[in-house]
This record gives structure tokens, sequence and C-alpha cells, in this order.
């Protein structure tokens, strides 16, 4: 029984991580109603440059700079501020070429293919890009917290986990309450649902699409680095290996709703921990795949999700 309570409570934790990842997706498919699969690649980009910064990977004349200026026990800082602010300002670049430009040239961008295959080249030169400039054998570091935790009763929890996973929840949280109480929050929801009426309506949405982005970009750079933080190994490829959990983690909990989002990344994040206990990781997408199968075979619009995207989701 202390076994199984411990392998729940990791389960939990892991899926605080996937918990941002599918909230991004979940964003950016409920209020354009595209895949973004960018999403994956800045999940990456967010834990590689963090590890970047902690273990010397900018090369002598940055990594020189950084230990005489800030020190070696403040570097996961810089590594938090250095990973959020390029993944903010990728995220520009990618809303400029998937959304914008494919607006201008073919008018409603969302009904066609071509934001979601641009989104994938992304992907494909975000991952190659980092292949080449640090190879692709994996990426360890120290976590700065080292290996503290705490226990409850007999069940042990480890503080950066703890503190991932509360800080997943509370992010979430935030989006949810500016999405339902602010102006900003309005203007996305009537960009959901009708992004040409929005316009009449007054809307910018050439200002606040820009901050969908952002906000999804901001929701996986944060995951990557805790991600980093808390697992210290990572590849070019993580981002695709997370992203595939997350969105079935999305999936499962409805298209495009938000707190099914949660719901569906803690529940993934468990079952994969509770698969590899009990099978082993060799065959753990199959139960969650499996999984999400017979709920849409059940429940095609997912747990808690409509039927069309984008509109009442938040």
């Amino acid at each position: 029984m202390e076994v199984l309570l411990q392998q729940i409570v990791n389960g939990l934790m892991l899926g605080g991580v996937y918990v941002m990842v599918a909230v991004a997706f979940t964003l950016v498919i409920g209020m354009l109603n595209f895949l973004n699969f960018t999403i994956p690649a800045l999940f990456m980009v967010g834990a590689v440059m963090i590890w970047a910064v902690m273990q010397k990977g900018f090369g002598p004349g940055v990594d020189t700079f950084l230990n005489d200026t800030v020190g070696a026990q403040n570097k996961w800082i810089v590594g938090v501020v250095v990973a959020l602010v390029v993944v903010s300002l990728l995220s520009l670049v990618i809303e400029r070429f998937t959304y914008r430009y494919m607006k201008a040239k073919y008018g409603d961008a969302t009904e066609h293919a071509l934001p979601l295959v641009s989104s994938l080249g992304f992907l494909i030169i975000f991952e190659h890009f980092v292949i080449g400039r640090w190879g692709s054998d994996p990426l360890t570091m120290d976590s700065p917290f080292g290996n503290a935790s705490f226990y409850v009763g007999t069940v042990q929890f480890s503080t950066p986990q703890t503190i991932s996973l509360a800080l997943s929840l509370a992010i979430v949280f935030s989006i949810s309450l500016m999405l339902k109480k602010t102006k900003l929050g309005r203007a996305l929801r009537s960009i959901a649902e009708r992004p040409d009426t929005a316009t009449l309506m007054g809307v910018d949405v050439n200002r606040i699409v820009p901050l969908v982005y952002v906000i999804a970009g901001l929701l996986c750079g944060i995951a990557g680095v805790l991600f980093a933080i808390n697992y210290t190994t990572l590849d070019a490829y993580i981002g695709d290996k997370v992203a595939t959990i997350a969105i079935a983690g999305m999936v499962l909990g409805g298209l495009g709703n938000v707190w099914g989002a949660v719901v569906g990344g803690l529940f993934v994040g468990l079952l994969e921990v509770l698969s590899i206990h009990w099978l082993g990781a060799s065959i753990v997408k199959v139960p969650i795949w499996g999984m999400l199968l017979l709920i849409l075979i059940i429940k095609p619009t997912g747990l808690f999700g409509h039927s069309a995207i984008g509109k009442g989701k938040f």
C-alpha cells in the first residue's frame, strides 16, 4: 500500500508538467482552432536554455561572464529568466509566420492546414538546431534544489516537484480567472468564438493573438524549466515525448477546456507512472492511448469538452 501511495504521488507530480503543456495546446486550439506543433519545441527550448546556463553550454565567453557576474549558486535563476525570454521571443516569431502571415495572404488562416505545416517546420528547425549545437546525446544537469524532500507519514514528496505542481495549478487558475474576469479575457473569448465579428466590435486581433502565442509559449517554457530542474536529463526530442502524452491529456479532458486539460494532464501523469510500475516502461504509452481511445468511443468530446472548438470553453 505504501508503494502504491508513493507511485500515486509521483504520478501527480509528473502530471503537473503535463498540465501546463496540455493547457498550452488547449489555448491555441480553443481560440485559433489549429494544433500548434511548435509547443513541443518551446518546451524543449525552455529546458535546454536553463541547462545551457547551468552547465556552461553557451561557450567560454558567456559562461565566464555568468560565473563572474552571477555566481554558481544563482545561475539557475538566470537560467529561468533566459529560458522564458527566449521562449517569449520565439513565440512572437512563430505567431508572425504561422498565423499573421497566413491570415494576411489566405484570409482566415485557421481554415487551412498551412499554419499546422508551418508550425511543424518550426518544430523540426528548433530540434535540429539544438542537435547541431549541443548534439543528440542526453544532456544532464544538477538540480539547484539537490535531493530536497519531505515526508507525510511514509510517503516522500520531492520539494521541487511539489513546488512545480502547486505552481502549475496556480498559473492555470490565474489564466482561467483572467479569461473570465478581465477585458483581455473577454477579447480572447470573442476571438475564440468569432474572430471576424470580434474585429467589427473593435477587438484588435493582430495585437491579441500574439498574446495567445506568448502565454502558450510561457506555459511551455515554464514546464520545460520545471522538467529540467526536477528530472535533470533532457535531449532535443524531450518536447515530443512530453507533448505526445500532454496531447492525450488535452483530448481526454476535452478540446478547448482549460480545466479539462488540468484533469487530463494529472490523469495521464498518474497513469504513466502506474503503468511503468505495473507493466514496465517499454509499453507505457499503450495504457495511456488505450484509455484515451476508450473514453473517446464512449464520449467523443472528452470528459469536459463541447462539440465546437472555441465556443463556450473559457
